[in-house]
């Protein structure tokens, strides 16, 4: 058994899944348009959006989607845990541009560097380098 997470999208899914694989170090591992779907009864201008994809970040699978009616995360983050403090910072200042921060990066009695943002395409996210095992 496995759990992994789905992120549904408002027509960005695509350029987020890009964007992850870029700067996270993701790999795309397939997209399905809605235009596949025989009798797709979406407007022509949702035929090239996103129907199912799938991007493998580090050991996890995260699957999305573009649906017109998609709201952003609200109570839901996926945890990145980063392995190095300087990854920690580089990844809040890539996420965080045209987001929304929640808590901003900082040391907190559990990790090194901790921070709760939404990034510019919706998806909440919480960053967390934790300190040496003692």
């Amino acid at each position: 058994m496995r759990l992994d997470a789905y992120v549904n999208y408002r027509g960005c899914c695509e350029e987020a899944f890009r964007f992850y694989e870029q700067h996270l170090g993701g790999r795309i591992i397939g997209i399905t348009r809605h235009g596949d779907m025989p009798n797709a009864s979406l407007p022509p201008d949702w035929k090239g959006k996103v129907l199912h994809a799938r991007i493998e970040i580090g050991s996890t699978v995260l699957m999305g989607a573009d649906i017109p009616q998609a709201e952003p995360m609200r109570s839901a983050y996926l945890a990145l845990s980063l392995d190095r403090e300087e990854d920690a910072e580089r990844t809040y200042a890539l996420l965080t541009v045209g987001g929304e921060i929640f808590m901003k990066m900082a040391k907190t009695p559990f990790a090194n560097r901790f921070a709760m943002l939404r990034d510019r395409f919706g998806t909440s996210w919480m960053l967390l380098h934790e300190p040496a095992a003692m």
